[in-house]
């Protein structure tokens, strides 16, 4: 995980809004050198809604869960969980209207009765989506969720 500061901050835009999938590659061969293969059963990524799914016409967090998982050799469980709902865009809300923005917005399609799952995303402020789908995988049966991100932002 790497701080979401120049340069990080400018790769993860030119992969979202850049359609830049090389710095997908990039950035998973970055992670997949300086992080030991977790022992985990599965990798998923954040679910984007359909809408934003549509939108942008790729989820940012797959492009970088798949190069990764192939290097570590553990699969990568592309439609394990939904965001059912159209969230509000997550950037400039405070903390507490993050987590409410959260609430319920994950359902599990695939069973994760026992697995250990690594939770895949681009960048982290404050936990808040990671935090809802984590809750949403234990509440499924997961045994463990852990979270692996690209860059976390700093704190202020």
């Amino acid at each position: 995980m790497y701080c979401y500061d120049y340069p990080v901050d400018h790769l993860v835009h030119r992969l979202k809004y850049g359609h830049d999938f090389g710095v997908a590659r990039a950035l998973s061969a970055a992670l997949a050198r300086d992080i030991p293969a977790p022992a985990v059963d599965v990798i998923m990524p954040v679910p984007l809604h359909v809408a934003r799914l549509a939108e942008r016409g790729f989820n940012q967090a797959l492009e970088i869960a798949r190069p990764l998982g192939r290097a570590w050799q553990i699969p990568v469980m592309a439609r394990g969980a939904v965001r059912t709902r159209a969230t509000a865009d997550q950037v400039g809300l405070p903390w507490s209207e993050r987590k409410k923005n959260m609430r319920d917005a994950f359902a599990c399609q695939m069973p994760v009765d026992g697995a250990r799952v690594l939770l895949m995303d681009d960048v982290m402020t404050t936990g808040a989506t990671l935090g809802a789908l984590a809750a949403c995988l234990r509440k499924a049966g997961a045994a463990a969720v852990s979270n692996l991100v690209i860059a976390r932002t700093p704190l202020r």
